[in-house]
């Protein structure tokens, strides 16, 4: 596990691809029992430790996450992040290339510039799944998101993507549906797995208001181990 800020109200950690935030019905130890033994290790917290969890990410997706290590926090960093109140959450994502027989090309995609991208999903609860509509239909609810290329190479492309509603696996279902597919997300449409079992998509940056300081935070994951990342980044030569 590994911290990336902590102090007396909150914590931030790298989560790893795979690791799940909170327990599920795959009775796998999830992340947060593991920041509590860290809290109570470090401190010799006698007893239970308090730790609530804020947000989640899913498990294929690495980067950040964000706990609350007292009661007060966490009723406020709630607040804030249910209403997107002075929370703001960057991910990037390698993206397979999108081939001429894909979805309608978009007439700004070589630019730099932020494109926005608007649908309406529904979900499959049997599947653990979402599908985007180009409008709204029965039990569907809004989803936009921007996104801009930050790195290219030979066939994936690399895209900083910003979240303006907060939708079940809206990023993975939303860049699927305009041919886009996040590398190793064979749920929405990826060519093949990646040898880890991960989805290229990172929860890269984080800023908000601190919930008792009213400080600004800002915090940043590191790349992931895979080269490709690093290949991607600008600078540097793509070897995809």
């Amino acid at each position: 596990m590994e911290v990336i800020y902590e102090d007396n109200h909150i914590i931030i950690v790298n989560k790893r691809s795979g690791e799940i935030v909170q327990g599920d019905k795959t009775g796998d130890c999830p992340l947060s029992e593991s920041v509590k033994d860290y809290i109570k290790e470090k401190y010799h917290k006698p007893g239970a430790v308090f730790l609530g969890v804020v947000h989640r990410l899913d498990r294929p997706v690495s980067g950040l996450v964000v706990f609350a290590r007292t009661s007060k926090a966490l009723a406020r960093l709630n607040k804030m992040f249910a209403e997107k109140e002075q929370v703001h959450k960057t991910y990037w994502a390698i993206v397979e290339k999108r081939s001429d027989k894909q979805a309608t090309p978009l007439p700004t995609d070589e630019t730099e510039d932020y494109h926005l991208l608007t649908h309406w999903l529904t979900r499959n609860e049997q599947q653990n799944k979402a599908y985007a509509h180009d409008h709204e239909v029965a039990g569907s609810k809004k989803a936009i998101l921007r996104y801009r290329f930050i790195g290219r190479g030979d066939r994936y492309d690399l895209l900083e993507v910003e979240l303006l509603t907060g939708r079940h696996h809206q990023i993975r279902c939303q860049l699927s549906a305009i041919g886009r597919c996040i590398r190793g997300d064979l749920k929405y449409g990826a060519r093949r797995s990646n040898p880890d079992g991960s989805i290229s998509l990172l929860a890269r940056r984080i800023a908000f208001v601190h919930p008792v300081s009213q400080q600004s935070i800002t915090a940043e994951a590191p790349l992931p181990a895979d080269p490709l990342w690093q290949a991607l980044v600008p600078g540097n030569k793509a070897r995809d």
